[in-house]
């Protein structure tokens, strides 16, 4: 039976794939960080950066190495932040604040997205291809 086992969710490959997503999800939030701290440099993005290279270190040496495709993923959730940003453009887009209004000018927000998106989906499809290879060379091996 392939598939789904059970009631609780898991998948007959057993724990390790699940770890093995933890670890994806882990360098995704890493990739984030340092996709954060290299948009915003000038400002506190000295920090995120940092604190992106002290976790991809010790994501390094604990984790498997086929996870480090996350990191990909992880760059395109600035990209969606700054599509959200973004969802009132193209152009000057105002808003009412206490004593008159505020405008600034916005970006299109579909290539943010599109990229994050983008960016997001190759990471997991690389994830999941090099997880396939992975086990059938274990597989074969045996």
């Amino acid at each position: 039976m392939s598939g789904i086992s059970g009631m609780s969710g898991t998948r007959d490959g057993g724990p390790g794939r699940a770890a093995g997503w933890g670890w994806f999800l882990a360098w995704l939030l890493v990739g984030a960080c340092g996709g954060i701290g290299l948009a915003a440099i000038l400002t506190v993005g000295v920090v995120f950066v940092v604190l992106a290279a002290v976790a991809a270190v010790f994501l390094l040496r604990t984790g498997p190495g086929r996870a480090v495709v996350g990191g990909v993923s992880g760059v395109a959730l600035p990209l969606f932040y700054l599509a959200y940003l973004n969802r009132g453009g193209p152009g000057e887009v105002c808003h009412a604040v206490p004593g008159g209004q505020s405008c600034t000018d916005e970006y299109m927000p579909v290539p943010f997205l599109v990229a994050g998106a983008l960016v997001l989906l190759a990471g997991c499809v690389i994830h999941v291809m090099t997880g396939r290879r992975g086990r059938a060379g274990r597989v074969s091996g045996s």
